[in-house]
C-alpha cells in the first residue's frame, strides 16, 4: 500500500525574478514499511522533496497524495492540523524544547492531540524505553548528548502515531556510534512495527542500511534503486 505519492511535482523559487528550479517533475511512491533514503549532491532538491511531501512547502506544480488525501489541496490551518497527526519529522538540529525534559517534550504533540494523560503517560514511557533512554526521562536536552537527542526527537516523532516518519539529515551532527545507535532504532522499528521511513541525506552510514535509494539530480530522480541489506 502506497503511503507516499507525488505526481509530477515540480517547485520553483524566485518565479518573478531569478527562477531556481528546486524539483522538475517529481514522480515517486513509497510504499507502508519502506526504509527509504533520498540522495544527491547540495542543491539537488532533496530536502525540497522531503518539505513538500511533509507539508511545509507546497508544491509549484503537480500534487502530493498522503496515504488517500491530496494534501496540496489543503488550506495552511488544515494542513498543520494533518501534519500533526499523520507525518513525523526528525531535523539535523534536534529541535527539542529546552526548557522540557525528555518526558515532556515526547509528550507535547499528544497533549496538542488532546489525547487523556494515561494514553499520553503510556507512550512516551514506552518510546523513550523503545530508543534506550528510560533512564533520561527527566533530563532536559542540556543534560543529554547529541546522540541522546536526537533519539528523543525520534520518540517525538513517533508519539502521535504518523503515516511515516521524514528525517531530513538526522546524522549531521552525530558521531559514528551515535549514528550506528540511530539507526540500530530506527532499524528495528521499521522491522519491528513497520514504521515508514524516508531518509534526505548525504551520509554513507545511513546510505548502506537504506532499502531503497532514490538519487536527485538538478530536482530530477536519476535512478532508483533497491538495496540488499543484510543485518
Amino acid at each position: 500500500m502506497s503511503v507516499i505519492k507525488t505526481k509530477q511535482v515540480s517547485r520553483v523559487y524566485n518565479p518573478d525574478t531569478v527562477p531556481v528550479h528546486a524539483l522538475n517533475g517529481v514522480d515517486v511512491e513509497i510504499a507502508q514499511g519502506e526504509f527509504t533514503a533520498i540522495v544527491g549532491p547540495s542543491g539537488s532538491g532533496k530536502t525540497t522533496l522531503l518539505n513538500i511531501i511533509g507539508g511545509l512547502d507546497r508544491p509549484t506544480e503537480g500534487y502530493v497524495e498522503v496515504g488517500s488525501q491530496d494534501i496540496s489541496k489543503l488550506s495552511d490551518n488544515e494542513l498543520i492540523e494533518f501534519r500533526k497527526n499523520n507525518i513525523g519529522f526528525v531535523f539535523q538540529a534536534y529541535n527539542l524544547i529546552p526548557v522540557m525534559t525528555a518526558r515532556e517534550n515526547v509528550e507535547f504533540v499528544m497533549l496538542l492531540q488532546n489525547r487523556p494523560k494515561s494514553e499520553r503517560d503510556k507512550r512516551t514511557e514506552e518510546l523513550l524505553h523503545a530508543v534506550g533512554l528510560e533512564d533520561k526521562m527527566d533530563n532536559k536536552p542540556s543534560q543529554l548528548s547529541g546522540g541522546q537527542q536526537q533519539r528523543v526527537a525520534v520518540a517525538r516523532a513517533l508519539a502521535p502515531k504518523p503515516a511515516f516518519i521524514l528525517a531530513d539529515e538526522p546524522t549531521a551532527n552525530l558521531d559514528s556510534k551515535s549514528t550506528s545507535t540511530l539507526l540500530d532504532i530506527m532499524e528495528k522499528l521499521n522491522h519491528e512495527e513497520q514504521i515508514t521511513f524516508v531518509f534526505s541525506t548525504h551520509d554513507n552510514r545511513v546510505i548502506e542500511r537504506a532499502h531503497r535509494v532514490i538519487t536527485l539530480e538538478d530536482g530530477k530522480i536519476v535512478s532508483d534503486v533497491i538495496q540488499n541489506v543484510h543485518g
